[in-house]
């Protein structure tokens, strides 16, 4: 399984995802603030990858703190949770992240400082833990929907490398594959950063799964010609509603799906369902630098000086999603419902 991030001695490692698929190689962070410009630079991206390398960022800034005394911990908790909140306003995994370290901090206040620093790298690990094996349910709930063989579309990358392991997206293709299912992966390039045809087919291709990369514009024309038969993409945010904010280009794959009564499925995990945020309108989507659309592995595409719009998410509505696969189910219209009736019956489980 590619190791996308992992807590070591050192700090935390991470794959350089800019890199890829030429040079695989790891980039060690020894501070919280390196890991937050590792986040915000996307040598890690992905909302469930984001999310974890948050929690490990945390982690790490408060091992590293001199604190001398619960107050001064404090202190320094809240600095690295503010450093690190700035990286990626749309993945609301991040938020969830941060959410999370801080009740276990509040729980453990009182604690020594040792005590505190362990269960906090502890706390970061099992979420790591936790992300492979949500991925892995995700996949054995959303493999059942995809087709015995054909063609299959993802925008994007909701792979290995977009999590702790395994993927959301491509988690439901490889399981799907693993029931022996004939599976061949069309895949976006996902401009402007190619996420696509940079790194959905090499980790696909590392898995020996028969993967053809095609450019964003070329979508329509597979569907007309009959060689999709199903979508399968991430999420960074799923509102209340079920509107669903993913990498820029997800909405025109969604609105194509419709047009050709082609299933469009969105993969998960639970803790990118915002329920607090009621519907797509009110999602923040992350603006990104306008060199990434106005260059191309270095080398200028455009005159300089061009305005350019560089959003990195765009919003699918609810109406154009089949269905919403997580790792507690598979959720669907109408979201609003659905979702919380999962939200509940993991409460009542768990207590």
């Amino acid at each position: 399984m590619i190791q996308t991030l992992e807590w070591t001695d050192s700090g935390v490692r991470f794959i350089d995802q800019t890199k890829l698929p030429t040079e695989e190689t790891y980039v060690t962070c020894k501070t919280h603030e390196q890991v937050a410009d590792v986040i915000r630079n996307m040598v890690v991206r992905g909302a469930p990858a984001i999310g974890v390398a948050a929690a490990m960022g945390i982690a790490l800034g408060v091992k590293n703190s001199k604190a001398e005394n619960g107050a001064e911990l404090k202190k320094d908790f809240d600095q690295i949770c503010e450093v690190i909140g700035k990286t990626r306003p749309t993945a609301v995994n991040l938020f969830w992240a941060i959410r999370r370290m801080r009740e276990k901090f509040e729980y453990l206040r009182m604690r020594p400082l040792a005590q505190i620093k362990q269960a906090l790298i502890e706390e970061a690990q099992r979420m790591h833990a936790e992300d492979i094996a949500a991925n892995q349910a995700m996949g054995r709930h959303g493999a059942t929907l995809m087709p015995q063989s054909g063609g299959v579309l993802t925008h994007c990358n909701a792979g290995a490398l977009a999590t702790c392991g395994y993927g959301t997206a491509l988690g439901v293709i490889r399981a799907a594959v693993e029931q022996g299912k004939k599976i061949h992966v069309y895949a976006d390039e996902t401009r402007p950063f190619l996420q696509g045809s940079r790194l959905t087919a090499w980790e696909l291709m590392k898995d020996g799964i028969p993967t053809t990369v095609i450019s964003d514009n070329m979508a329509g024309a597979m569907m007309k010609q009959g060689k999709i038969g199903a979508i399968v993409v991430g999420a960074d945010r799923i509102a209340a509603n079920g509107d669903v904010a993913n990498k820029i280009g997800t909405y025109t794959v969604a609105v194509l799906a419709k047009e050709h009564d082609i299933p469009f499925y969105v993969a998960a995990p639970f803790s990118t369902i915002d329920l607090e945020t009621p519907d797509g309108s009110k999602i923040p989507i992350e603006q990104r630098n306008p060199r990434e659309i106005t260059h191309i592995g270095g080398k200028q595409m455009a005159p300089e000086g061009v305005e350019v719009e560089n959003p990195a998410f765009d919003v699918t509505p609810a109406k154009y999603v089949t269905a919403i696969v997580t790792e507690r189910g598979i959720a669907r219209p109408p979201y609003g419902e659905a979702l919380r009736k999962l939200e509940s019956q993991h409460l009542a489980v768990s207590t």
